[in-house]
């Protein structure tokens, strides 16, 4: 038998709290318990020694004098999971409710942030201001439990609470308990459930969630996808799947994105899928702008290209890159096409590559143009390093003068030595060692040309 806010529990054997008998005894100044002795408050801290894990969600709360009460068999729930299944561990999570301070001994919101939930001083009085209605710590002390019970750390909770301090003001019984049920019935794990928590709290407070996650992971193919996308889009998870998601899924589909396309997209540029139709047809009508047109090859490379740009933007982008790389209009629009990140890169880079690729290699603008790509890697990772081995081979005649030195490029790293340099073992014993030197942004002496 434990005793909890004037709650005297008798549980049955293994401690299972859907069968415990409930007995109610009023603490009041001069007043008795049920047995007839006098009833004293317990002190805050004999209240924290003395509190047992939380009861069911059935169980009768006090409300006036003293009575007897009969904790409901189950929860609704509870048939959904007999003690065995998966679901059992979750089902658990329903059966709490947990004690409260009694009102007169008063209830300091910062406090309790600090010592129950993990926060700093400066976080709980940062907190504290959005959850000052709270007179007790009932709803709170059931919210720590189901976090416990999925297994969050404390580190993990307070991460939770100073993120979102509402999430204490939600019921276990009523949203949060069926929430974790429902996924649980969808086949996420607890560690899932407890991650999905973590990472979108505001949106597991939405019964809606349960609804929308079959539909996600369904579209992006995997539970880590759809991770991915709710770090970027938190609120994703009560958007209208009907009103929103569905039609915006629709018109990309109607532009010739398949559904391993639009699940690249999306994942990479979640708000394409919750926002307006209207913003979804204007990024659209964007990319083709550039020369992409729909149901090409590019078309999903220049959605992700444009999503985040203005008309604005993309203009300043194109007139960048015509003076910077020297192009021509037509030849700026091939380039573009064939590389639409073209206009996400950044200005000081291209800066330094076009001075590189034209005045040190040699190659002529309309070249880059047209194999754009060159554009994308790495000066010092990639770019130099294999300039120096292919200018080496071709002034100690080991190579074609008239080899290009795009295929030199694009080929992986094991190709590249592979074609490059183990041919020349003999004739070039140290090329391997001088290779690898350039990659880490060393000029080996043998690479110095006159």
């Amino acid at each position: 038998m434990v005793m909890a806010r004037g709650v005297e529990v008798d549980l049955e054997a293994g401690g299972d709290a859907r069968g415990a008998s409930v007995r109610l005894a009023k603490f009041e100044d001069g007043g008795s318990d049920v047995n007839g002795s006098p009833a004293t408050q317990p002190s805050r801290d004999e209240w924290r020694r003395s509190s047992p894990l939380p009861l069911a969600a059935g169980a009768a709360t006090p409300q006036s004098a003293p009575c007897s009460a009969s904790v409901a068999p189950s929860s609704p729930t509870s048939s959904l999971y007999p003690a065995t299944s998966p679901g059992s561990s979750v089902q658990r999570l329903l059966s709490a409710v947990v004690p409260r301070i009694p009102q007169s001994l008063g209830f300091a919101m910062e406090d309790y942030l600090v010592e129950n939930c993990g926060l700093t001083r400066p976080q709980a009085l940062k907190a504290s201001t959005k959850i000052s209605h709270l007179r007790s710590p009932s709803k709170p002390d059931a919210v720590l439990a189901f976090l416990a019970g999925l297994g969050l750390s404390t580190a993990d909770v307070a991460a939770l609470v100073a993120k979102d301090p509402q999430f204490l003001c939600t019921r276990v019984e009523t949203t949060l308990g069926p929430n974790a049920v429902g996924l649980t019935a969808l086949g996420l794990s607890q560690t899932e459930i407890a991650s999905l928590v973590s990472l979108i709290p505001t949106s597991f407070c939405y019964k809606s969630i349960v609804s929308n996650v079959p539909y996600y992971l369904s579209l992006l193919g995997s539970y880590e996808n759809l991770l991915r996308v709710l770090k970027n889009s938190s609120t994703l998870l009560f958007v209208s799947l009907e009103k929103v998601v569905k039609p915006n899924v629709a018109f990309l589909r109607e532009c010739g994105l398949d559904h391993c396309d639009i699940a690249k997209l999306c994942i990479s540029r979640p708000w394409l899928l919750g926002t307006s139709l209207e913003r979804v047809q204007a990024t659209v009508a964007c990319a083709e702008s550039i020369g992409v047109p729909r149901g090409s090859g590019m078309f999903r490379q220049a959605l992700h290209a444009v999503a985040f740009l203005s008309k604005e933007k993309v203009t300043a982008q194109v007139d960048y890159l015509k003076n910077t790389l020297r192009w021509s209009d037509a030849e700026v629009g091939i380039a573009v096409s064939k590389l639409p990140m073209l206009l996400v890169r950044s200005k000081g880079i291209l800066h330094i590559l076009s001075e590189f690729l034209i005045s040190e290699v040699g190659l002529e603008p309309a070249y880059i143009a047209h194999r754009p790509a060159l554009l994308s890697y790495s000066l010092e990772g990639r770019l130099r390093p294999r300039y120096y081995v292919v200018k080496f081979l071709k002034e100690n005649g080991l190579l074609d003068r008239d080899r290009s030195f795009f295929p030199a490029v694009t080929v992986t790293d094991r190709v590249f030595v592979e074609k490059y340099i183990i041919p020349h073992d003999e004739a070039a014993p140290h090329l391997a060692e001088d290779y690898a030197a350039a990659c880490k942004g060393e000029v080996p002496a043998r690479f110095i040309f006159a």
